[in-house]
């Protein structure tokens, strides 16, 4: 879902062909792992444990 979202924000900037929405585009990324992604796995490893930890090595965050 973050992953789509920051795809749309690109994808308009390139329509705009505005460079300054790439610097929006990497807040977005900034915005998001400090507080949603990162309170999210917390909440997730403290419900799920080992099983968690094992699924982070196996996939990545974004790409």
């Amino acid at each position: 879902m973050y992953l789509a979202l920051l795809l749309v924000l690109l994808g308009f900037g390139l329509y705009l062909g505005n460079a300054f929405n790439t610097l929006v585009a990497a807040g977005f990324v900034a915005y998001m792992n400090r507080f949603q992604i990162i309170p999210e796995e917390r909440i997730l490893f403290d419900k799920f444990g080992k099983e968690y930890k094992t699924y982070l090595t196996a996939t990545r965050r974004w790409f």
